[in-house]
């Protein structure tokens, strides 16, 4: 018997897993142009640049939160399907 789920379906959480790894990669990006200043030995970027940074654990949380809602609903799936009749 084929399996019900479509091959283009999204499963629940995909969506914050996928903006959680871009808001993720930003903050990388955003460290790394930050932190170069300091290296390079030039004039430091203002402060509020550091919050940028931020961004990494921001995108960690979200996509963390894709992660465990996807889990609570194929627990959800799991409990539906092995229920008796």
């Amino acid at each position: 018997m084929r399996d019900k789920t479509q091959t283009n379906s999204a499963a629940p959480g995909d969506r914050l897993i996928r903006a959680g790894a871009i808001v993720f990669f930003a903050g990388a990006v955003a460290t790394l142009v930050t932190i170069a200043p300091l290296l390079l030995g030039t004039t430091p970027f203002p402060t509020y640049m550091f919050g940028l940074s931020m961004l990494m654990g921001v995108g960690f949380l979200v996509a963390g939160a894709g992660v465990l809602q996807s889990i609570a609903a194929g627990r959800r799936q799991a409990r539906a399907g092995n229920q008796p009749s």
